[in-house]
């Protein structure tokens, strides 16, 4: 699914930052997938929060992931704060995909490819998405 090099930090429009903690170290002493997989949660937050303020609670509570792939490139050590990169890569009738990058100084170390489904919440199915969710998304693509 990727179609941008996503160990570039140039491709990326949204940004955020988090910070390495102890307790996210394996036994070797780097960053655990699980905690380098909530950097990415992190990072889909703060895209949401960042593009979609303002709209409607009961529109943001209706996406679900449908798949989620990461491809760990280097290791991580404490302390460390790192760079969460966000871009949307691609918006569909119900979907959209984001791919993500997490970088330790201008070394990426983390990328993800993110399938996001739209979906009624009362229904359980996917939905296309709202002309206000499509425009947020819209400005979240690389231009």
């Amino acid at each position: 699914m990727t179609e941008l090099d996503l160990t570039d930090r140039s491709v990326y429009t949204t940004w955020t930052q988090d910070i390495v903690r102890y307790r996210d170290l394996d036994p070797n002493g780097h960053v655990n997938n699980g905690a380098i997989n909530q950097y990415f949660e992190d990072g889909r937050v703060h895209l949401r929060d960042d593009r979609m303020v303002g709209l409607a609670e009961n529109l943001l509570r209706g996406f679900a992931i449908k798949k989620f792939t990461a491809t760990y490139h280097a290791p991580v050590s404490y302390p460390a704060t790192v760079d969460i990169g966000s871009v949307v890569m691609r918006i569909g009738n119900s979907s959209f995909a984001l791919g993500q990058g997490v970088f330790d100084g201008d070394r990426c170390v983390a990328t993800a490819d993110v399938i996001s489904v739209f979906f009624d919440a009362d229904t359980g199915r996917s939905t296309p998405l709202p002309d206000p969710v499509r425009k947020a998304l819209e400005s979240a693509r690389i231009s």
